[in-house]
């Protein structure tokens, strides 16, 4: 099923990209803890320049708190964008398997986002329009992730690289608290959106990997500005301490 979705998600994902929506999600926290007084940290960047951060503690051998947060800030001739987002939450995680090296987690949280967004439209080199977007947004999400610990070899430069492999689905609802467009109230808008996401981690010492993740981000409602424009495809450090 992994290798499935190592191919099916991207291509979901580049269909998403191509528009535009006032939500731009974060790289979602999916630290694969083990046992009480495990910790994992982690920092991601995208090429539009989203970077996210995370962070999560196993306060038991199977209950995990966790915080997230993301910020991004764009400024071209076309479109400024500018974003923050913060998230914290918790739950169940267990190890399982003949050797106990395969995780799943279970999530829930919620979050609090801000947008500025400035669109514009040029015509022979003279401003025809623009629009500017200001939201706040609340969100709460649940998400289960799974991961095996059992390793691939990846052979570089005469060296082997351990190779993993996870995937989390999470579904979130986000809701705007505050809408603007040029300065006047608009009807606030929410939606549900389900983002399948697929990472790949290769260790570089005994506690940090890399990591590479790319998802798609689907909208279950049609909304004209809290819509599924944005995917994730962003590359990071992860770092783990204390774990099995």
């Amino acid at each position: 099923m992994n290798k499935y979705l190592r191919f099916a998600i991207p291509v979901l994902a580049l269909f998403a990209s191509g528009c535009s929506s006032v939500y731009m999600p974060n790289v979602p926290n999916t630290p694969m803890l083990s046992k009480q007084g495990e910790f994992s940290g982690g920092g991601h960047i995208s090429l539009k320049g989203n970077a996210s951060i995370n962070g999560a503690y196993a306060i038991s051998d199977h209950i995990g708190i966790l915080a997230s947060g993301s910020t991004m800030q764009s400024e071209r001739r076309s479109k400024d964008f500018s974003h923050k987002l913060i998230e914290i939450g918790g739950g169940y995680f267990d190890t399982f398997g003949p050797d106990n090296n395969r995780i799943i987690e279970i999530y829930g949280g919620v979050g609090k986002g801000w947008s500025d967004i400035t669109n514009r439209d040029f015509k022979n080199d003279v401003l025809v329009y623009s629009e500017r977007q200001e939201v706040d947004y609340r969100k709460s999400f649940l998400q289960v992730n799974y991961s095996s610990k059992r390793k691939n070899n990846l052979h570089l430069f005469g060296t082997d690289f351990p190779i993993n492999y996870g995937t989390a689905l999470r579904i979130s609802h986000v809701k705007m608290d505050r809408f603007f467009l040029n300065g006047i109230v608009q009807p606030k808008e929410d939606n549900i959106f389900f983002e399948p996401i697929f990472f790949t981690r290769m260790g570089l010492s005994k506690n940090i990997q890399l990591q590479y993740t790319t998802s798609s981000n689907i909208g279950l409602k049609n909304r004209d500005y809290m819509s599924a424009g944005n995917s994730i495809f962003t590359i990071g450090i992860v770092v783990n301490v204390g774990g099995k």
